[in-house]
């Protein structure tokens, strides 16, 4: 089987090719066709391992989620987590392979720069399309950059591997969109000119017959269609690759069941997806703060996870937060750390081999007793087991997630396990809390996506705070569904589909 092939390349970063690519993944899974997502390499903190443990980005989580089957490396083959300004962790077919510099990896010698892996990359798109009937494939920020084209094998280079169309999104709410358009379309040579197959304007918002005009002008400047124009959706809620969602103000909302979650705003903060059940549960009113007068009195803090423990630790030590942490914990906060997040939570972080950051020691908030020892090896994994009883869950409850941390902790004395495995597995705590529930830290990600242990956690919360329950009960799962099935239908009611299958053909 050779699959069909489409690419979604666009203006720039963050105009919505992520989305789309999943919106056009599933509507070809709703009209019954064998479809895939690929994009050949990610840079992004929000990141997934799968059943082999292997890790890829959580963009082509979602798309392959729209198609209906289970993601693997080979949809994401190279991963960038950037570890520090200029400085990333490269990931190839879902393990860490080195750490590069953009100049080191930015080189032009195909045998030292980034178009090393790139027989890798090509083999992982190969065996897509002999596996699936359609592959949608998505560029990485633009094709037009003059100063990084020799080296770009992530967008036309990809294109025409596939032999795939390519549609260029422009993000018409920034404002210029036919300017952007245009002036991507120009930079590209003209075999690169000839496989764009047209153009879709996202975001719109305001009088069509107003903007009419200027979709026929662009056409006729171009030689090239508008294949859709897309309307702003505020209440589209999507897996977001890079940016921090927007999110509600609690400031703004009423009811006495009403959560207020302050997450702590860390400069290397990754997998923020952890919080995303909690931005779309209706009864919870999440917001990042990165300054202590932004705290208040919340009723739950989250530290995330961290691609960089020690750096962000010091950024809260800077900041003033970690004080206003313990302060918070002390006037009846329930407080919750994630992977790195955790970690933090001890005594203290040894960082010998100087793994991400030049810190060799810090001293951590001294909530748990257990010391935390980075080591250069990643411990990715999936987690599947049952909650035991402990203070903050009920026991039974389903425990699904991931691993994704360098370090091995050690704890110093015995704390309520979260997990029916015990506080201790053979390289450290996976997820313990204190004697009262009010400060518990787990090294898995994902977890807040179970329903029923979402609901029982958040009962936890309600219960230490003295809040009353909700009326009614938020089902994640189903939302997701949900919000993928209107993507499709986005696509089926502004995009000309017919013109699509004829472009594809």
């Amino acid at each position: 089987m050779s699959a069909k092939t489409l690419m979604i390349q666009g203006t720039g970063s963050g105009v919505g090719k992520s989305v789309i690519t999943a919106a056009f993944c599933r509507k070809f899974f709703l009209d019954g066709q064998k479809v895939a997502p690929f994009k050949a390499q990610n840079m992004s903190l929000n990141s997934y391992v799968t059943e082999d443990g292997g890790e890829m980005g959580r963009a082509q989580v979602y798309q392959a989620e729209a198609c209906g089957i289970k993601p693997c490396v080979t949809m994401n083959p190279v991963l960038l987590k950037p570890m520090r300004d200029a400085l990333s962790q490269v990931i190839v077919l879902g393990r860490a392979v080195e750490t590069r510099s953009a100049k080191d990896y930015f080189n032009d010698n195909d045998n030292n720069g980034k178009g090393k892996y790139l027989p890798e990359v090509k083999k992982a798109l190969q065996e897509l399309m002999n596996e699936y009937e359609v592959v949608v494939l998505e560029g990485a920020g633009s094709p037009a950059e003059i100063n990084l084209r020799s080296c770009d094998f992530v967008n036309m280079e990809m294109a025409e591997a596939a032999d795939a169309p390519v549609i260029i999104v422009g993000d018409i709410d920034r404002g210029g969109v036919f300017a952007w358009m245009k002036g991507t379309y120009d930079l590209l040579s003209p075999n690169e000119q000839e496989r764009v197959a047209g153009f879709i304007v996202n975001k719109f918002r305001g009088d069509f017959k107003l903007l009419e005009p200027g979709l026929r002008m662009f056409e006729e400047m171009t030689g090239k269609p508008i294949l859709g124009v897309i309307p702003f959706y505020r209440d589209l809620y999507v897996d977001e690759e890079d940016g921090i969602p927007h999110v509600n103000n609690p400031a703004s909302l009423g009811g006495a069941s009403i959560l207020d979650v302050a997450v702590m705003r860390l400069p290397r903060i990754s997998n923020f997806t952890d919080m995303a059940p909690l931005v779309h549960d209706p009864s919870v009113s999440l917001r990042y703060v990165w300054s202590p007068e932004q705290i208040g009195n919340p009723d739950l803090i989250i530290i995330p996870g961290t691609k960089n423990t020690l750096d962000d630790l010091k950024f809260l030590n800077t900041q003033g937060l970690t004080q206003e942490i313990l302060d918070r914990r002390q006037s009846g906060s329930v407080l919750l750390g994630i992977c790195g997040g955790f970690q933090m939570l001890g005594t203290e972080i040894h960082n010998p081999h100087k793994v991400e950051s030049q810190a060799l020691r810090m001293k951590g908030f001294g909530l748990f007793e257990m010391d935390t020892t980075l080591e250069k090896e990643k411990i990715t994994r999936q987690v599947e087991t049952v909650a035991s009883s402990s203070p903050v869950f009920s026991k039974g409850l389903p425990v699904r997630g991931y691993e994704i941390h360098m370090g091995t902790t050690q704890l110093n004395s015995p704390y309520p396990s979260l997990f029916s495995n015990g506080a201790r597995v053979e390289d450290g705590a996976l997820g313990i809390c204190d004697e009262n529930g009010m400060v518990l830290g787990t090294f898995v990600h994902g977890i807040l996506d179970e329903d029923d242990l979402r609901r029982d956690f958040l009962r936890h919360v309600r219960k230490m705070r003295g809040k009353p329950e909700p009326e009614s009960t938020f089902d994640y799962q189903a939302h997701r569904q949900k919000g993928l099935d209107r993507l499709g239908q986005i696509v089926a009611d502004h995009i000309d589909m017919d013109r699509i299958h004829r472009i594809m053909a």
